[in-house]
């Protein structure tokens, strides 16, 4: 396919914009899509610098959040909700990213 775009004549940006970038991105935006959430539930960083939410419960992410009802406030059945709700909200988050990246695709 490379050397077919360089005899049409296409320089090395339409080279990557459209044959590249096309066979990366079925490949990248999975791996991107499942990078993003491991991150979205990364406690370590906030418990360790912080100190589970220190100052005044502040620093708090959603599962730093979850972790100290849980297992500091003992509301087990409220962090179990929560914990569904980020799964939802990171469910819903992912297939819109998954449908924007095929329709990207089918273009």
């Amino acid at each position: 396919m490379y050397e077919a775009a360089r005899l049409d004549g296409a320089n090395a940006w339409q080279r990557f914009r459209h044959i590249t970038w096309p066979l990366l991105l079925p490949v990248m935006a999975p791996a991107a899509l499942l990078g993003s959430i491991w991150t979205f539930n990364n406690l370590n960083v906030i418990w360790l610098v912080s100190n589970s939410g220190e100052p005044g419960d502040q620093t708090h992410i959603l599962v730093s959040y979850v972790y100290k009802a849980a297992f500091n406030l003992y509301r087990y059945g409220y962090a179990a909700s929560v914990s569904v709700i980020i799964f939802l909200i990171l469910v819903v988050w992912g297939l819109g990213s998954l449908k924007s990246q095929f329709k990207k695709e089918t273009k």
